[in-house]
């Protein structure tokens, strides 16, 4: 009979790649690839971490209630209407697989976190990718690809991997312009990270209307990435439904504790979003006057457009950042484009000085 066998279906899923970690022949590589925070967490979310670890025996509160309580209470948000999972991924999952199937679609940006796409198909939805407008969601496209077999649009917003976003008025065209029964997932992943005056996140959208979730993650400027927490806000009926089939005790103890108390660290988190904000800027004036494309981010990285000439090419210059043992990220959808995460200061400016010299065409010299 032979070995068990999988559903086909499985074998046809593109699985989620992350961004490399190790750089060959580099004991310490900088990673400045997969968006983590440059100053790591709160002090006190690392002394909570320690002091869980005698605790670790015991099951987790599967509701998960501090937590919520303090969430709500920063936000000003309605703690019923709060779930917590496994990262936002978890969160993001359980939404696809619980609103769309065989015969619905799901609508998301072309250019957008790969995980929808993959939980789509995995929920035997069609795909219906939108291309980006400026780099960011395009409303009018998402719009015009509605049909009466869309279930879900979804959002990524501040956008991943490009860093763009969308104004709140354009959030707000798109909500006004679906119909009731599809639900709009905002993933504000980032957040955190934007400083522009026009941003929101969603939570007012999810307080006026039925059909809009937004999801949240402690993994960028909380730094709790390998920890695995994400949270969302949604109408009391979507809660619902993803509390009868999630997992239970989905957020860990040490996870549990350390986002409260990063959470309720709100200074430490103003002091990260002002570091990542400027260095962010930095490294975009920096590689501009290199003479390089820089899509204006609101996140903690920064997309960079290369030549497509060799021997200045993306793919060449991300070969010679990792021989220097510096890991960012390359695309295949984006083959001309490196995503650069902020780092610290001495990890930005190495960068720089490693890049500059390799477009002057003196990479040996650069980065020494």
């Amino acid at each position: 009979m032979g070995a068990p066998k999988a559903h086909d279906w499985i074998m046809d899923l593109a699985a989620y790649v992350p961004g490399k970690a190790t750089a060959d022949g580099v004991k310490n590589p900088v990673k400045m690839s997969a968006n983590e925070s440059a100053l790591g967490p709160s002090p006190k979310a690392v002394e909570a971490i320690k002091a869980s670890a005698a605790g670790v025996m015991r099951y987790p509160d599967p509701a998960s209630h501090d937590l919520i309580a303090a969430i709500a209470k920063v936000h000003g948000l309605r703690e019923e209407r709060i779930l917590c999972g496994t990262g936002s991924d978890e969160l993001l999952t359980l939404l696809i697989h619980s609103y769309a199937g065989v015969g619905d679609e799901v609508i998301f940006s072309e250019l957008g976190f790969s995980v929808y796409p993959i939980q789509a198909q995995a929920a035997g939805a069609t795909l219906v990718p939108v291309p980006n407008k400026d780099w960011a969601a395009n409303v009018d496209g998402m719009l015009a690809a509605v049909t009466d077999k869309t279930k879900l649009v979804i959002v990524d917003n501040p956008n991943n991997p490009t860093g763009a976003y969308l104004p709140w008025s354009e959030v707000e065209r798109l909500q006004k312009g679906l119909p009731e029964h599809v639900l709009l997932v905002l993933d504000a992943a980032y957040a955190e990270c934007v400083t522009a005056g026009d941003y929101e996140a969603g939570e007012e959208l999810v307080d006026r209307f039925e059909n809009v979730v937004m999801t949240r993650t402690f993994s960028k400027l909380y730094a709790l990435a390998g920890l695995r927490v994400g949270w969302m806000y949604a109408p009391d009926h979507v809660v619902d439904v993803i509390n009868r089939w999630r997992m239970p005790f989905n957020v860990s103890n040490p996870a549990h504790d350390a986002a409260l108390a990063a959470v309720k660290d709100q200074a430490y988190l103003d002091e990260v979003v002002s570091f990542t904000a400027e260095w962010r800027d930095w490294l975009t004036a920096e590689l501009t006057a290199i003479g390089l494309d820089v899509v204006k981010s609101q996140t903690n990285f920064v997309l960079v457009g290369f030549p497509e000439e060799s021997p200045f090419t993306a793919g060449e210059c991300n070969a010679y950042l990792l021989k220097h043992g510096y890991i960012v990220r390359k695309f295949g959808v984006l083959p001309n484009h490196l995503r650069i995460s902020v780092g610290t200061e001495t990890q930005n400016r190495g960068l720089i000085s490693l890049i500059r010299g390799f477009m002057n065409g003196s990479p040996d010299e650069a980065g020494q």
